[in-house]
């Protein structure tokens, strides 16, 4: 890229607006749709919260900050069906609960497909927790920095920063200018592969407007004399932003700034991209970050105009970003190509009688390890009584006799004495027999709670959700379970 950006001589906004004519698409209207499909915001209990995330398993938890970030996001299904994903705070972090509350409904208020949009929150004793869409396909952080198989292609760098803008510039027209800590780990890809900003940003954590902790890796200067976020800091680390995409890694603003004056675009660029764009394309990036990272606030862009700047630069509007990223897209044909267990086909096919005959056979064996509290009660009368219910119910089941067995097992689950993940699939399966698929989803989340990585227990969600007519939702439950089986079985197909 010798002659790369040669025209940088003019540093004046003069090609800024050279096709204006291809506005930026319209954020309010373009997101009519999106409202429809999403829930108003709401409070949630901590024990529904705790059933979505089967009991905030280690398996679920996906932030990727590590030991550094005390607040732990974990993924989870609302009543088995809804993905989500739900920000645990440290207990000091929100000591107030009316002001958490006061900002979450602020916050919920808010509902952009440029967004991970925030659905509810739950503030009982000390907990505090927010709820918000969950986004599959990783971090920007993952795709530029730690990607496995082929660099992020140029129009989908240039994608990602005007969609990003454009969900600043909504934000800011409904009076939530300050976004804290806005970084890669922020930025998240749907089942799309269109990239959106965490809602989690928007809220801060002191009535001061002041953010406490920082997980910026490149700190605007003002924060660093007054402590406060503005909206004009927000535009400084939107620069930031735009040399990672630039770069494909974290160059610190003053070197880029160096690097720029120097006119060493070689050393700026990632090297990847060579031959992706054009130097008037370069220049406009290079020229919008370096004056995003102005030192004087007021001589940074606000977000309209970094709207207004990207937009022109798109390409491949027309190709949808799962195509850019290279990133399979759902749908029945790839589940077909899963390696699914027999019992997992079996839940595919929705066969009752093949399911049964699996769950007999297996018996109770993906029970061991799972944590009974025995001891001396062992021999008491109630827990013989506790037993026999069990064994009354094992006997109904392999007879078929659908509706005794329901009726044992739950006089042994209500006992509560032991947690048997295996009887929670059994009475799954008898519900299902008896035509009560919502009892059965309830059983399939109960027994995943015992049991947070069972495949068994996603399959027979699948077989709920499916009698239920989710078939989507059943097709989630489905890929689940079978990359849970693949990672049990070393990547062995069935």
């Amino acid at each position: 890229m010798g002659s790369c950006f040669s025209n940088l001589r003019s540093f004046g906004w003069d090609s800024q607006y050279k096709a204006s004519v291809l506005e930026a698409p319209d954020v309010e209207n373009e997101v009519k749709g999106e409202v429809d499909g999403l829930p108003v915001f709401q409070e949630y209990s901590f024990e529904q919260l705790r059933l979505a995330t089967s009991g905030f398993a280690v398996e679920n938890i996906v932030s990727e900050h590590g030991e550094k970030a005390p607040n732990v996001v974990y993924k989870g299904k609302l009543d088995a069906q809804r993905r989500i994903a739900v920000k645990r705070f440290n207990r000091a972090a929100w000591p107030d609960p009316r002001q958490f509350m006061e900002e979450a409904r602020s916050v919920g208020q808010l509902r952009n497909h440029r967004l991970a949009n925030l659905l509810g929150c739950c503030a009982e004793e000390e907990e505090r927790l927010l709820v918000a869409e969950y986004l599959p396909n990783d971090t920007l952080a993952k795709h530029l920095f730690h990607w496995e198989t082929q660099p992020m292609k140029w129009p989908m760098r240039l994608r990602v920063v005007l969609y990003l803008a454009q969900a600043l510039e909504y934000c800011t027209s409904k009076g939530r200018a300050l976004y804290h800590d806005l970084n890669a780990y922020r930025v998240l890809f749907d089942d799309d592969c269109n990239p959106r900003l965490s809602c989690f940003g928007l809220m801060k954590n002191s009535r001061d407007g002041k953010s406490y902790s920082t997980n910026l890796a490149f700190t605007p200067p003002e924060y660093l004399r007054t402590g406060r976020v503005t909206p004009e800091s927000v535009i400084y680390s939107f620069g930031t932003l735009l040399l990672d995409v630039l770069s494909g890694k974290h160059i610190p603003p003053s070197r880029a700034l160096d690097l720029i004056r120097d006119r060493n675009f070689e050393t700026l660029t990632d090297s990847c991209l060579e031959g992706q764009f054009s130097d008037e394309d370069g220049t406009e990036l290079v020229r919008l970050a370096s004056r995003c990272l102005h030192y004087e606030q007021r001589e940074r862009p606000n977000v309209k105009s970094l709207v207004t700047a990207l937009a022109p630069l798109q390409n491949d509007v027309d190709v949808p970003s799962y195509v850019l990223m290279d990133v399979p897209h759902g749908g029945t044909s790839s589940l077909e190509s899963l390696p699914l267990s027999p019992l997992g086909d079996a839940c595919f096919r929705m066969d009752l009688t093949a399911i049964h005959e699996i769950l007999e056979q297996v018996g109770y064996k993906d029970d061991e390890g799972t944590a009974n509290e025995l001891s001396f009660q062992m021999w008491t009368d109630q827990m013989q009584e506790t037993l026999n219910s069990k064994k009354k119910g094992d006997n109904a089941f392999r007879h078929k006799d659908f509706n005794t067995a329901i009726e044992c097992y739950t006089q042994f689950i209500d006992v509560g004495t032991m947690v048997s993940p295996t009887v929670f699939a059994r009475r799954c399966l008898s519900y299902l027999m008896t035509d009560m698929p919502q009892q059965a989803l309830s059983d399939a989340v109960q027994a995943l709670v015992v049991s947070p990585i069972w495949p068994t227990a996603f399959y027979l969600q699948a077989a709920a959700l499916s009698s239920l007519g989710m078939d989507n939702e059943a097709q989630e439950a489905l890929k689940d379970g079978s990359s849970l089986e693949t990672k049990k079985n070393g990547n062995s197909s069935h």
